[in-house]
């Protein structure tokens, strides 16, 4: 099977030229897969997190929020 390799501008090209049922069924597709990614990159920060709070003896179920941003903030401004 041979694989065809378009530009970005010609897949949307290419888009724009379906008919509008099926521009929008690219467009949900496109939204689900973005979604899917949203969720794994979500998921891979909070197991870093949840890391992070136990190598300093804390317990990231058990923070109130003002307590996860503190801590947060803590990790982004230490050197």
């Amino acid at each position: 099977m041979s694989v065809l390799e378009l530009t970005d501008e010609q897949v949307i090209s290419l888009v724009r030229q379906l008919p509008s049922a099926r521009k929008r069924q690219a467009l949900l597709a496109l939204a689900e897969d973005a979604e899917i990614r949203h969720d794994e990159r979500m998921g891979f920060a909070e197991a870093q997190l949840r890391r992070r709070c136990a190598e300093r003896g804390l317990d990231w179920d058990r923070l109130s929020e003002d307590q996860r941003e503190e801590f947060v903030d803590r990790l982004l401004h230490e050197e």
